[in-house]
């Protein structure tokens, strides 16, 4: 395919996001050049839950097969107490879910499918560049220029900023800082053998409780256990600037279920996470620069779609640019700007919900049991309040 022939795309960012967008720009013909400030392409952490609205673009981009066999296809979504570990419901990911939303939902690690999208740029055609990292990135007529900070420069017909949480380009759009939420997740992924479980894994299971939750789920074919426990920081609540230890995670499950206790033994403690994330923005455009993945939208995780969302914008990016190129490059302001205004409302949505369904998880007393009494009496066979997140799609004849 060769929509976008001779147009010129440089990234700033080398994780999934700005690997996905060099993908699937690559395959409808651009000329993509990304900069990567680590000397190597990788991603730390562990698990990613991907929906189907990540799995039918995983299929569009050419990688699906690939990556489903580096995963798991769980059998549910259970949400338990972890108070008490009873059941409160079940999402079914079989036949009528996959069905309905042309899709599966998988996890996979984090790692694995990284390594994929990387490969599959390149195959595509895609540079991808290690130990450069960009500086500034400036808008000169009809074309951008990326300065790198071993003073390189670069110019193409338009940039593409997806360097993360702590962005260096979106304060040329906003001066807003990363928010955080008093939560720190530890991780861990250990082989299934060498953890004790009262029954088989096959599910992606999740424990909410008073201030903490804990998930569990199997990983590469079921041979390893992936679990993230996650707990507001009592240091964070005295306005300690550094927060989240090993010496908190001692004690925050104290209240919880002798399951979840036992299952900490099992989590690395030389590294943490806290969680943050950041206020919506409308606007992600500057110039020729387009701000996307967790440059312009960092989620915190409860709705499981930070990996997906950078996803999306990887496709509607690439479907927008080659329906209305047409090979002249004064076409790409209005490609920037459709594809802001496609994004940013459905981004900013799971931003904002995301940040409700962690307080809905984490509540105590009285509205605990009502949250539980709701969960246990949910119709189950519908879709009405997933469809929004599941069922999106940012095709224009949709």
């Amino acid at each position: 395919m060769s929509e976008l022939k001779d147009a010129r795309v440089l990234i700033a960012g080398g994780g999934i996001g700005g690997v996905a967008n060099a993908l699937a720009l690559a395959l409808k013909g651009a000329e993509v050049t990304l900069f990567e400030r680590a000397p190597e392409f990788g991603e730390v952490g562990a698990g990613l839950q991907i929906g189907p609205h990540g799995s039918r673009i995983l299929q569009s981009l050419g990688v699906y097969d690939e990556v489903i066999a580096k995963g798991v296809l769980p059998k549910n979504l259970v949400f338990r107490d972890a108070v008490t570990a009873e059941i409160l419901t079940k999402v079914d990911l079989g036949h009528d879910y996959q069905q309905h939303y042309g899709g599966v939902y998988f996890v996979v690690h984090r790692s694995d499918l990284h390594s994929v999208l990387v490969d599959a740029a390149r195959r595509a055609g895609a540079d991808l560049r290690n130990n450069a990292t960009v500086t500034d990135v400036v808008t000169e007529g009809d074309k951008v220029r990326v300065v790198l900070e071993n003073g390189e420069e670069h110019v193409g017909d338009i940039a593409l900023g997806m360097d993360g949480l702590h962005s260096r380009l979106r304060p040329k759009l906003s001066d807003d800082k990363p928010v955080g939420s008093g939560y720190v997740a530890f991780r861990g992924t250990f082989p299934m053998n060498e953890v004790p479980l009262e029954e088989e894994i096959e599910d992606v299971v999740g424990y909410i409780g008073p201030r903490c939750h804990f998930i569990q789920y199997p990983l590469r074919q079921g041979e390893m256990l992936n679990q993230v426990a996650v707990f507001q920081s009592p240091a964070f609540l005295r306005g300690e600037e550094m927060w989240g230890s090993p010496e908190e995670l001692a004690h925050a499950y104290d209240h919880c279920h002798e399951s979840v206790q036992a299952a900490l033994k099992y989590l690395w403690t030389d590294r943490w996470w806290p969680m943050f994330d950041r206020n919506p923005i409308d606007n992600w455009v500057d110039g020729r620069m387009l701000l996307l993945g967790d440059s312009a939208h960092p989620p915190l995780q409860y709705l499981a779609s930070g990996a997906v969302m950078a996803l999306e914008d990887a496709k509607c990016l690439a479907d927008y640019a080659a329906e209305d190129y047409r090979g002249d490059n004064a076409n790409w302001p209005k490609i920037l700007q459709d594809v802001n205004a496609e994004r940013a409302p459905r981004c900013n949505r799971i931003l904002t919900v995301g940040r409700m369904w962690g307080d809905l998880w984490h509540l105590d007393g009285a509205g605990r049991e009502g949250r539980n009494e709701l969960f246990r009496i949910r119709d189950t066979s519908s879709y009405k309040y997933t469809d929004w997140l599941w069922g999106y799609s940012s095709d224009r004849n949709r």
